[in-house]
């Protein structure tokens, strides 16, 4: 199983941006951000396989961009124009192929990371 660490979390302000980043142990095909809010089901963000696609939650389409770094392992969230109901645990997933219509799946990925916390106020 790949260990997956997450960074980046922290508290903002209704409108600001945050980066998050997960360091992999190893890289696996396509890796994904999900967030759980307070009292809600873990939900997909955004994926990215290496077939270059990525997916995003129609909720964050235009705000946040997914990217990775197989030669260092990372995988990134570029969070801009933050709402307070995004605040939420956000983590890292991965597993090997998914197929395109399932990339924002929990049950799609085997590997998941601790999760850091995103606060966005007013």
């Amino acid at each position: 199983q790949v260990q997956l660490v997450e960074s980046g979390g922290g508290s903002v302000q209704d409108g600001g941006s945050l980066r998050l980043s997960c360091a992999a142990s190893t890289i696996t095909y396509c890796m994904a951000w999900f967030r759980q809010a307070p009292g809600k089901e873990r939900e997909g963000v955004a994926g990215i396989c290496n077939d270059g696609r990525t997916t995003y939650a129609d909720s964050v389409k235009g705000r946040f961009t997914i990217s990775r770094n197989n030669a260092k392992k990372t995988l990134d969230l570029q969070m801009n124009s933050l709402k307070t109901d995004e605040t939420a645990i956000y983590y890292c997933a991965a597993d090997g192929y998914v197929s395109l219509l399932r990339r924002l799946e929990t049950s799609q990925y085997s590997s998941w990371g601790q999760g850091t916390q995103v606060t966005v106020s007013l």
